[in-house]
């Protein structure tokens, strides 16, 4: 997938050596990505020890949210497709300790169905 597509809302995998550069501060020394995606601007990454889901903030996108969860306190998940109408699909994810999921939105659902692959691989 391109970078237009990334802009576009859609999700696109992105290269995991260059992911493991970019979080090596906040990485502990034993973890590695396995698998990482890019939402706009934000990043959903598989390490294999936790799920970081990364929101980018304000205009630059230079001021970042990082939202570690162990795989342990992943409870449940579900992934709802586009339709003929609804054009927008969504992963939602609950963890153990919090009310609401954690709810992400895809303009399409070419890369959703790997996403939650790579959640049920490393979750269940």
């Amino acid at each position: 997938m391109s970078i237009f597509d990334g802009l576009l809302g859609n999700a696109s995998e992105n290269d995991t050596l260059e992911t493991q550069q970019e979080l090596s501060r906040i990485l502990a020394s034993d973890e590695r990505v396995e698998r990482a995606f890019v939402i706009i601007r934000d990043q959903i990454i598989f390490t294999n020890k936790r799920l970081i889901l990364v929101d980018k903030q304000g205009v630059t996108g230079k001021k970042k949210e990082y939202h570690s969860v162990p795989y342990r306190s992943v409870e449940r998940f579900s992934m709802e497709t586009t339709g003929h109408f609804d054009l927008d699909a969504e992963l939602k994810i609950w963890v153990r300790g919090q009310t609401e999921p954690i709810s992400k939105t895809f303009r399409n659902d070419q890369n959703i169905h790997d996403i939650s692959k790579a959640l049920a691989e490393h979750a269940l």
